[in-house]
């Protein structure tokens, strides 16, 4: 079933870029992606609003110590506990995710890649489904997977930099990845996900028409129908409320 996103319902009105932009993106997470079928893709996507009623997840973020809190969490999907587990982690308590936690996620049998890509479908998500929020209007249904095996596709140019997982370098993006950035220009939050180019891409299309697009983030004079100044007082404020590490 493919879903139709739609703002009728929304009583302000909404950027045709930003309606095709989200369609593009239901539309994808329905497909399936590097390491994810659709299935287990749109089992992500129901597990980060599930996350929101999760009772682990509540008594975790009150807790002085995340480790404190060993209770499993409420699930509605079939996921891999470690799958299920950072589906959860990831969407409810993003600030205290630590290095060590994540190590211990890879050593439960989640793969890197797998990893970066569960966490572009939480980014989609959480992303739309707080647009929608924002609105008054219901968020939109989860579409049916559709059939399909993921590629596996791993970028060459992906190394160990310092960072929790293999990236590109911001200077060695080309062949097939040559569509992410300009080489030498760009960010080290653009460059997180590259492990899973797809990913990048997702992130691209929906940065462009929620804030800017990569290559204008750097134009002081880059403005919509508010000026940059007043972009980024949001983005920020947005940032702080959302727990974002940067």
């Amino acid at each position: 079933m493919t879903v139709e996103v739609s703002y009728a319902q929304s009583p302000y009105p909404v950027r045709q870029d930003l309606v095709d932009a989200h369609q593009h993106a239901w539309h994808r997470l329905a497909r399936a992606g590097t390491w994810w079928t659709g299935a287990a893709r749109v089992a992500i996507a129901a597990e980060v609003r599930n996350a929101a009623r999760c009772r682990a997840c509540h008594e975790r973020k009150g807790a002085l110590s995340p480790a404190a809190v060993t209770a499993p969490h409420d699930s509605v999907a079939a996921l891999r506990p470690a799958a299920l587990d950072a589906v959860h982690r990831i969407t409810s308590d993003p600030a205290r995710l630590t290095k060590s936690w994540f190590e211990k996620t890879l050593a439960s049998g989640l793969g890197d890649g797998e990893y970066v890509e569960l966490v572009g479908v939480v980014v989609t998500v959480v992303s739309i489904d707080s647009f929608c929020r924002g609105l008054g209007v219901p968020p939109h249904p989860l579409p049916e997977p559709a059939p399909g095996e993921p590629t596996r596709y791993r970028p060459a140019a992906a190394v160990l930099e310092g960072a929790w997982l293999p990236t590109i370098p911001a200077s060695a993006v080309g062949g097939a990845e040559a569509d992410l950035w300009s080489p030498g220009r760009t960010g080290n939050v653009i460059r997180a996900l590259s492990l899973v180019p797809d990913e990048v891409r997702q992130l691209a299309e929906l940065g462009a028409a929620h804030y800017l697009p990569f290559n204008r983030m750097m134009d002081l004079r880059a403005a919509r129908a508010i000026d940059r100044m007043q972009i980024e007082f949001l983005a920020a404020r947005v940032s702080a409320l959302r727990e974002c590490f940067y």
